[in-house]
C-alpha cells in the first residue's frame, strides 16, 4: 500500500511543489545530489522526510510525494484533505472526475466556506463538487507533537446519508463487495494510534465549526497575552468565544450541529485550549501586540511560508454575520476582526479592560445567573 502526499498546481502552489535546499549540515545531506535547489517532492522522496515543514520526523517509507492532483487520487477508495482552506475550490476542480466514484473523504480542513450564496462546511463543498461523501477530523493536535507521537486525541465525524438527498439524489455510489466496507470503525482503525486516539461521531457540522471557529477565539486569547492582561482574563475570552462558537453552530447548523459537540468533544473544548495557548494564531496574535508589527508581518517572519487560517476566518464569517446584520450577536468575533482590519486599536484596550470585560460577560449575557 503506497499513501500518496501530493501538494496543488497552478495558482494552488504549496508546500510540495516549491523548490528547496536541503542544508548541508542535514544528516542525510548528500553533496552529488542536493549541491542545488530541488522540487520538494524529490527530497521528500529521496529521504523520507519533510525538510522544511517537519523537520526531524521520519516518513515512512510506502509514503510517495507527488506534486500531481489527479496522480494522487486517481486510485484512492479514501481521500484525506488537509490543506488550507483558501486552496479547497481549485483542489476540487483540478481532481473531478479522477477520483474514484466510490472513493470516500474525510476533511481536516480549518474554516468556513463563505459565498454570496451563504455558508457551508468545506466538507460540504468537497462532497459537492466531487460527488462523494466526505466527513470531518478536528481535534486538539497540534502537528508537531503528533509528529513526535505525544499523546493526543481527536474527533472524526462520520455519517453518510443512506439514501438519496438532496446533494446526492442518486444516493452514494456503492463501494465494491470485495472491498472493505468503509465505515465508522474503519476510519477509527485507520487513525487511531496508541499516541493518537480517536472519538468517532455523527456530527460533521460541529467537529468542522470546532476546528475553524476556534481560530478565531485563539486570535484574541493572543491579543489578551500580548497586552499581558493574565491567565483569568485569557480564560474570560476563551469562555466566551466558547459559547459563541456553540451559538453559531446552533444558529446556522441547526439541523445537524449539537451542543455537546462543542464542551465534550476533543474538537470543542479541548482544541481551544491548546490553540489559545500553544498554537500558531495565539502566537502571532500575541507577537503582534508585543512588537507593535502587523500579524500578517509576523505571520511571514515566523511560520516559515505558512499561513494563519484564524485570520482569514474572522473575516470571512464577519463578511457573513454582516450581511446577515448579525454582527452584535457575536461581539467576540466581530471584535477580533475589527482589530485585524485596523478598525479598532487592540492596545487601546487596555485603557478599557475593565469595561471591555464587563461588557462581554455581563451586557452581552454572557454572564452566569445570579
Amino acid at each position: 500500500m503506497t499513501d500518496r502526499l501530493t501538494g496543488g498546481g497552478g495558482d494552488d502552489r504549496w508546500v510540495f511543489e516549491e523548490q528547496y535546499q536541503l542544508s548541508p549540515s542535514h544528516p542525510r545531506y548528500d553533496r552529488s545530489k542536493h549541491s542545488g535547489a530541488q522540487n520538494l517532492t524529490s527530497i521528500i522522496n529521496g529521504i523520507h522526510e519533510n525538510p522544511k515543514y517537519l523537520p526531524g520526523v521520519a516518513l515512512p517509507t510506502n509514503v510517495f510525494a507527488t506534486p500531481s492532483l489527479p496522480d494522487a487520487v486517481s486510485e484512492a477508495s479514501i481521500l484525506i484533505f488537509n490543506v488550507p482552506h483558501q486552496f479547497v475550490s481549485n483542489i476540487c476542480r483540478q481532481i473531478n472526475g479522477s477520483c474514484l466514484p466510490y472513493s470516500r473523504a474525510i476533511s481536516c480542513i480549518k474554516g468556513v466556506d463563505v459565498s454570496p450564496d451563504g455558508i457551508s462546511l468545506f466538507s460540504d463543498t468537497i462532497g459537492r463538487k466531487l460527488g462523494i461523501y466526505c466527513g470531518a477530523l478536528s481535534g486538539a493536535n497540534i502537528a508537531s507533537e503528533v509528529a513526535a507521537e505525544k499523546f493526543s486525541e481527536t474527533t472524526i465525524a462520520y455519517a453518510p446519508p443512506e439514501g438519496p438527498t438532496e446533494d446526492f439524489p442518486e444516493g452514494l455510489t456503492p463501494v465494491p463487495e470485495e472491498l472493505p466496507a468503509v465505515d465508522r470503525a474503519l476510519f477509527k482503525t485507520l487513525f487511531h494510534r496508541p499516541y493518537f486516539h480517536v472519538r468517532v461521531v455523527s456530527d460533521v457540522a460541529g467537529v468542522s465549526l470546532g476546528g475553524a471557529l476556534k481560530n478565531i477565539v485563539a486570535l484574541a486569547a493572543g491579543f489578551v497575552d500580548g497586552l499581558e492582561w493574565g491567565d483569568n482574563a485569557k480564560a474570560a475570552v476563551m469562555r466566551v468565544g466558547l459559547l459563541e462558537m456553540r451559538k453559531f453552530g446552533k444558529m446556522f447548523f441547526a439541523r445537524s450541529c449539537k451542543s455537546a459537540t462543542f464542551t465534550e468533544e476533543s474538537c470543542g473544548v479541548a482544541d481551544l485550549i491548546t490553540s489559545c495557548n500553544g498554537g500558531r494564531n495565539h502566537k502571532c496574535a500575541m507577537l503582534s501586540v508585543r512588537t507593535g508589527k502587523s500579524i500578517e508581518t509576523v505571520e511571514g517572519e515566523e511560520l516559515n511560508g505558512q499561513k494563519l487560517q484564524g485570520t482569514i476566518t474572522a473575516r470571512e464569517v464577519n463578511v457573513y454575520l454582516r450581511n446577515k446584520g448579525l454582527e452584535d450577536e457575536f461581539p467576540l468575533f466581530t471584535a477580533v476582526c475589527r482589530i485585524l482590519n485596523g478598525e479598532a486599536n487592540v492596545s487601546r484596550l487596555s485603557l478599557s479592560y475593565f469595561s471591555f470585560i464587563r461588557w462581554l460577560i455581563t451586557d452581552l449575557g454572557y454572564g452566569t445567573a445570579g
